[in-house]
């Protein structure tokens, strides 16, 4: 019997991980091959690049991955008294550095996996491109969290109801008092 519940437990966990995980990568990906149709449109690129789109998927899998280790860490939860706006902000900006260091790491690995060593790997990054592409994030994650700690405080079946349900705000007990 134990064994069952464990067995459950587990199942249910893991759904629920798995569904937190594909709503950050949806939503990444919906931000990033926008910003890589932006970008192809500001360079007068109008082929159709697939790896610009692979990129952005790929990029968008790996930064939802990275918001699941955060939270694993726990990563901004002594700020969820404050402020619902000051709590996203907040957790937007710590991912966006926990991003921005993941990035690095990346980019250091993939110098020495093209032979350098690791002081030129670490010389040879182009920091102004990982910033400008951290502040991306940065922006892209201050919705994404704002929504997730209004989940936090409606609870996941009311949030849920209230955005995906027909007629939810009419029957929500929500409404502020007067």
């Amino acid at each position: 019997m134990k064994e069952n519940t464990k067995r459950v437990s587990f199942r249910k966990k893991a759904t629920h991980e798995f569904e937190e995980f594909a709503g950050n990568f949806l939503y990444l990906a919906f931000f990033f091959c926008a910003l890589a149709t932006y970008s192809m449109l500001l360079l007068n690129e109008f082929h159709v690049s697939y790896f610009n789109y692979g990129a952005a998927l790929i990029n968008a899998f790996v930064i939802a991955k990275v918001i699941l280790i955060g939270e694993y860490a726990h990563l901004g939860k002594k700020h969820e008294a404050k402020p619902l706006l000051l709590s996203a902000v907040f957790k937007a900006f710590l991912f966006g550095l926990l991003v921005f260091g993941f990035h690095i790491v990346e980019k250091v690995i993939e110098r020495l996996l093209h032979g350098k060593n690791m002081a030129s790997a670490s010389h040879e990054i182009r920091f102004d491109h990982l910033l400008s592409r951290s502040v991306v994030v940065f922006c892209t994650f201050i919705p994404l969290f704002a929504f997730r700690e209004l989940q936090r405080v409606l609870g996941e079946e009311n949030f849920r109801a209230l955005f995906f349900r027909t007629g939810a705000t009419v029957k929500s007990d929500l409404s502020i008092k007067v």
